[in-house]
């Protein structure tokens, strides 16, 4: 652990410079993806393209103001305002943001068998509201109302912070003051979640698999093929971010190790940042439409100077 801390601001000085090149080529994507959705509209009218989308919103909000405090922190070395108020709206933004990305793609990954095997469903428009957008809705609004009344009203004491950490020490009031709110937090909002994208995906998998034995139907098999893996790229993403502080947290709670704590702050705990660093980047190969969209627009971008330069070379001819 004391290596490790001695080391705490090599450490940082790397991860900043690595996070401050993927978030600068991260939100450029997202916002090639925003322009993509808005000449495009009728792709993402697609309900499978919609989830996506509101996933896309989230992770782009991710960068655009919890990376930058992130940033911030490592480029300094400590926190900066050192102040309550600061660290409570940092947990805030940082917590309600993880939380909807978890369970978005918890309830993506259940959706989603509903859209390969019973699509005729959410053609009702009743049914479309109840098992599609209310809850996606549901993944907005639980996290901003629970981490508002547990992080920003939840009285603190300010001597808890720790400015020299990141996230100030991710020591949030209720974790230290309430064990059942606190243990309902990580079950809830952590471990279910995980759960729920780990199941929900092995599910899919063995569905789709013996959907393809009994039909044989070419067409079908290439769509659900093409959504199955789409889910499967996105989930294994949150999944190798998530499990190892999940399964850290769990050993932590039955045997408390120093040693392990200190690799969860340095180490583990960062892994989270990858998701929305790393997503736009995962959509080149999830959205080929998007894929062909952006190879047509570099082309474009080329195009005029082929143009003056043939049209030079004829004058010159002439």
């Amino acid at each position: 652990m004391e290596e490790l801390a001695n080391e705490g601001h090599l450490i940082h000085s790397i991860k900043f410079f690595v996070v401050l090149i993927l978030e600068i080529s991260a939100i450029t994507l997202f916002l090639l993806i925003f322009t993509f959705s808005i000449t495009n509209r009728q792709y993402f009218n697609k309900l499978q393209n919609q989830a996506l989308l509101i996933l896309f919103m989230v992770n782009f909000t991710q960068l655009s103001l919890n990376i930058p405090i992130l940033l911030d922190f490592l480029r300094l070395n400590r926190v900066s305002p050192a102040t309550g108020t600061y660290c409570k709206t940092w947990m805030y933004i940082e917590s309600t943001l993880d939380a909807a990305n978890e369970f978005l793609v918890a309830i993506i990954s259940v959706q989603r068998h509903t859209l390969i095997f019973q699509p005729n469903i959410l053609h009702i428009r009743f049914k479309r509201y109840l098992l599609y957008y209310l809850p996606l809705l549901f993944c907005i609004i639980y996290p901003v109302i629970f981490y508002l009344g547990t992080i920003i009203l939840y009285s603190c004491d300010e001597a808890q912070w720790n400015f020299t950490l990141n996230a100030c020490g991710d020591t949030i009031c209720y974790l230290s003051d309430n064990e059942i709110l606190a243990g309902y937090d990580w079950i809830m909002n952590t471990g279910l979640p995980i759960f729920v994208i780990i199941l929900g995906n092995v599910i899919l998998v063995i569905r789709v698999i013996r959907q393809k034995h009994r039909r044989q139907r070419v067409v079908s098999w290439s769509k659900q093929r093409h959504m199955t893996l789409q889910l499967i790229s996105i989930s294994s993403l949150y999944l190798l971010t998530w499990l190892p502080n999940v399964i850290i947290g769990v050993i932590q709670q039955i045997s408390p190790s120093n040693y392990l704590y200190a690799i969860e702050e340095y180490i583990v705990s960062d892994l989270t940042y990858l998701i929305c660093l790393l997503l736009p980047w995962m959509c080149l190969g999830l959205l080929p439409d998007f894929k062909k969209w952006m190879l047509k627009l570099l082309h474009r971008v080329k195009k005029p100077t082929n143009i003056v330069g043939t049209t030079t070379v004829k004058t010159r001819q002439n």
